[in-house]
């Protein structure tokens, strides 16, 4: 059973995710948050600190299975041998867009809120991701440098930003389509394996061309 301290923690943590996802950090204030958790701001205050710290702790509460699985998955190729490009980007994609799967119906508010984190215009919000996300992501862009020799490490790290950009992108669903196009992928309807098997081979064949 739950204490009134975890439940009050879970909910603020629970609407910052939707909130800062719809509104971003700047566009979304302490107090909307807490009136719609049903608490104040000494319990931010209590739990956190600050805004920011909520921010920094619902981020590494969103990042903790998706770094966990992508460390795994690259622990798991390596102990193989060398994995190729495809098998890289595979387990680093994936386990960004399984958000949706493991969240259920919070999924897709989950993958929001981290897109729309990686992409704030504020620099010091976008290094606060970084804080959680750079130490696996930098053995994923070593493991591809590795992967493509021909390729300087300049082009694959180009190619490697992009492959983050185009992912945070599906994931705070920032992307402008064509009219009358449904939305795919995350809540757009599509099954969320799809969207990664498409994003997937796209992404080959960027890092296949774009490298030669």
């Amino acid at each position: 059973m739950e204490t009134p301290v975890e439940s009050t923690r879970e909910r603020l943590l629970n609407i910052a995710e939707q909130r800062f996802g719809e509104g971003g950090y700047e566009g979304t204030s302490l107090r909307a948050i807490t009136v719609a958790a049903a608490a104040n701001i000494a319990a931010v205050n209590y739990h956190f600190g600050s805004k920011e710290a909520l921010l920094r702790a619902a981020v590494a509460r969103a990042m903790a299975p998706v770094n966990t699985e992508r460390r795994r998955r690259l622990d798991q190729l390596e102990a193989k041998g060398e994995p190729n490009a495809e098998q890289l980007i595979r387990a680093f994609i994936e386990p960004g867009l399984d958000l949706v799967l493991r969240r259920g119906e919070r999924g897709p508010v989950v993958a929001r809120f981290i897109g729309r984190v990686a992409f704030d215009p504020s620099q010091r919000i976008r290094e606060l991701y970084a804080a959680e996300s750079d130490p696996v992501e930098a053995r994923y862009l070593a493991a591809l440098q590795r992967a493509l020799p021909s390729a300087s490490p300049e082009s694959v790290a180009f190619g490697y930003v992009n492959m983050l950009g185009l992912l945070a992108l599906h994931q705070s669903q920032a992307l402008t389509r064509p009219p009358g196009a449904e939305p795919p992928g995350i809540d757009g309807g599509e099954d969320p394996g799809k969207l990664a098997e498409d994003l997937i081979a796209f992404l080959v064949a960027a890092f296949d061309r774009g490298l030669r």
